[in-house]
């Protein structure tokens, strides 16, 4: 079986609850388990102070509680600002569940990555999954899936900002999705909103979706243990995934960091990466990237025709119109 979600495979298949669930957990002991990536999301180095968060937001407390410059009695203060919800292991997952004044967080597999939040003011996170809920602007009437769909931060705000989607989403490993519904607000998605929108959770394998006439729209946000899948890698993945949509559609993927290890930079190019590589092979001349320096230095890709980046951007909220205009083409002469 392809693992389709940002997961660390595990043969055993016992869940395992710690004893822990619901006390409070000072950073510093939670801290330890994650030191080799702190800071980092699917992968990728966050740079905390780049971010446009909230004082409270976890990243800024991975920042700032990391750091030797920090003042034992706001640490203290930040320290208890952090909980333990749950921690378990599945076949798939070792899973961790944290909690703070702002927002709830899902970590995952042996690098206890961050894979999904759950703000509890607003469905705006400030980072890649934000950039996800431009999609539907740019995508023929229809229904969109989602491959790695996790906690379902993405479909939050889609579905917030998109009331009459209709989302399929996919992912791989059926105890956090039960843990989600409970823990990240995913069972308010899984009821009609008064548009008719839905999120339809599937578990399984998200490379055998399918549904008739096509998708209007993928998104794409497939990891394991901190990297994307080897298979988005391959062209192959891709014609395969192309042959999923409707006429028109499109695929917005998050194509993790450089190859070369490198952080991403203003001179960074689509070139130093092999999944937007891949994409080109499948879908030649039809390719657009950008990259994400103050959001986890991550490259994002979209398929189809280079689109008119004045009329998406009108269609979008002000979050997220001027966001757009920072797409290029991997094609020169586009």
């Amino acid at each position: 079986m392809i693992l389709v979600n940002s997961c660390n495979f595990n043969h055993s298949s016992n869940l395992v609850l710690s004893s822990s669930t619901h006390v409070t957990t000072h950073f510093k002991s939670f801290h330890s388990q994650i030191t080799h990536n702190k800071n980092q999301i699917c992968g990728q180095p966050l740079k905390g102070s780049q971010y446009n968060l909230k004082k409270q937001d976890p990243f800024k407390l991975f920042q700032s509680l990391s750091s030797s410059q920090v003042e034992s009695n706001k640490e203290e203060e930040e320290e208890a600002e952090l909980q333990l919800v749950a921690k378990f292991k599945t076949r798939y997952n070792d899973i961790m569940i944290v909690d703070t004044a702002e927002s709830r967080l899902l970590l995952l597999d042996s690098t206890y990555n961050i894979h999904s939040i759950f703000n509890k003011g607003e469905k705006w996170t400030g980072c890649y999954w934000d950039e996800f809920a431009s999609l539907p602007a740019v995508v023929p009437k229809g229904p969109i899936a989602i491959f790695g769909l996790a906690g379902g931060t993405a479909a939050h705000l889609m579905l917030d900002l998109w009331p009459s989607l209709q989302l399929d989403g996919w992912e791989i490993d059926e105890i956090l999705i039960d843990k989600a519904r409970v823990y990240l607000g995913l069972s308010d998605l899984e009821k009609h909103t008064k548009d008719g929108g839905i999120v339809h959770v599937h578990v399984g394998d998200a490379f055998a979706a399918s549904v008739p006439g096509g998708y209007a729209g993928i998104v794409v946000d497939l990891f394991s243990n901190g990297k994307v899948l080897p298979e988005m890698h391959e062209c192959g993945t891709w014609l395969e995934m192309k042959d999923k949509l409707m006429p028109n559609g499109r695929i917005m993927v998050n194509c993790g960091g450089s190859d070369i290890g490198a952080p991403v930079s203003d001179e960074s190019t689509w070139e130093q990466n092999s999944t937007i590589k891949a994409l080109c092979q499948a879908f030649p001349g039809e390719v657009s990237w950008k990259k994400l320096v103050n959001e986890g230095e991550n490259f994002l890709a979209l398929t189809g025709p280079f689109p008119d980046l004045n009329t998406w951007s009108a269609d979008l909220p002000d979050q997220l119109s001027s966001n757009v205009m920072q797409w290029k083409s991997c094609s020169p002469s586009s």
